[in-house]
């Protein structure tokens, strides 16, 4: 008796109306590379990171080590610090006897050496320098330990759902895993930051330059100098984890972040990042809806000091699309709430705009209000039903 596949036991029964087609958000709006773009990793993905559209994925939720790729929590942690007010980058941050002892990749700080915020991220960004992580883990939080406890933290909230960290620098450590998805998350939030690709994107620097000992700093992430466009972010490597490289690269508007972790050389890791960097530049492209400041439409608000609010683009709305989509193809559509009674909170959610390809959903933004908006006093109120009886 010949054996039946299931896909064509599902295709059969699909067809003959015994079970629903799959929904449009289960298709996946964006068609997804069929081809193999980093065979030789045992982890990888390829995203938009603008819109966190996944354009490429292989086995992107198992839980590897990532090695130095760490980092990349460790640098958003003090670009948050820095964003608010509690870190400048002209700080002295001091090296303790135990950021000192940190082996592997370092910038070989001495105990008590002192350097500023902003050399500690060259040395983190560009030379890897588990000793700069640590001092800066210590800086900010007081311990790496505390710090450790707001890297975990900041995963939750990041959704980060396959990753838990045990130190700040990626050095081998039990309970210490993160998956391509994830680190790509991470990725994604900390170019927020723009002002990271100054460090994340240099090929070569200096440390201790006025010293009778500088310290050259080359960038451990080569695509950064053979890969147009390529400005960050961070490499990683341990014999347990292989060679990991979570990459971004920007043309034409359109920003990628890709991610391969086990690969088993340096070479082979930069070969396919720059294939899916390739791939995603080649093949797909970023459509505007709206530039910043464009009207989106008009909220009506009950019983507020004003009773209309117009709804503007705060930052400029584009989707990811296949190239060579027809126009027909692309509709969008904004759908304000309904209903809506004042005091309304600055920022609180009002609506949505979503982006549909061939009436599947490509994406979906949450529109916020831009002010906030009081509740009217009586007065005015009667103020404003009389003046509409007698318009």
């Amino acid at each position: 008796m010949k054996k039946i596949s299931l896909s064509l036991l599902l295709a059969f029964c699909i067809s003959a109306g015994l079970l629903p087609p799959a929904s449009a958000e289960e298709k996946g709006a964006v068609q997804q590379a069929d081809v193999s773009l980093a065979p030789q990793s045992g982890s990888a993905i390829l995203m938009d990171a603008y819109t966190g559209t996944i354009v490429y994925e292989k086995n992107s939720h198992d839980k590897l080590p990532p090695a130095s790729i760490t980092k990349i929590m460790t640098m958003l942690l003090t670009m948050e610090a820095l964003e608010n007010g509690k870190l400048k980058l002209t700080d002295q941050v001091r090296a303790s006897e135990y950021a000192a002892s940190m082996g592997g990749s370092q910038i070989f700080l001495e105990p008590g050496e002192e350097m500023s915020v902003e050399e500690m991220l060259k040395g983190i960004a560009m030379a890897s320098g588990n000793d700069a992580s640590v001092a800066m883990a210590e800086k900010i939080a007081g311990s790496e330990q505390a710090f450790v406890r707001l890297m975990n933290d900041k995963a939750k909230e990041l959704g980060m759902k396959d990753t838990h960290f045990a130190n700040c620098n990626g050095l081998p450590a039990k309970d210490h895993y993160s998956s391509a998805h994830d680190i790509a998350l991470m990725s994604r939030e900390l170019l927020q930051y723009p002002q990271i690709t100054k460090y994340t994107g240099s090929y070569q620097d200096y440390l201790r330059k006025s010293s009778e000992k500088p310290f050259w700093l080359v960038n451990t992430n080569k695509l950064v100098r053979f890969y147009t466009g390529a400005d960050g972010l961070k490499t990683g490597y341990t014999s347990e984890a292989k060679f990991c490289l979570s990459a971004t690269a920007v043309r034409d508007g359109m920003r990628v972040v890709a991610v391969v972790l086990g690969e088993p050389n340096t070479k082979t890791r930069n070969s396919e990042i720059a294939s899916m960097f390739d791939y995603a530049f080649s093949q797909y492209a970023m459509k505007s809806l709206y530039n910043q400041g464009d009207v989106i439409g008009k909220l009506n608000i009950e019983k507020g000091v004003v009773p209309e609010l117009t709804i503007k683009a705060e930052q400029p709305y584009s989707v990811l699309v296949k190239k060579g989509a027809r126009q027909e193809e692309m509709r969008h559509e904004v759908k304000l709430n309904s209903g809506i009674k004042a005091p309304l909170k600055k920022g609180e959610v009002v609506g949505k705009l979503i982006v549909y390809q061939n009436n599947v959903k490509l994406k979906e933004f949450e529109l916020q209000s831009p002010v906030a908006v009081d509740k009217a006093g009586w007065w005015r109120l009667f103020k404003r039903t009389t003046s509409k009886l007698f318009s």
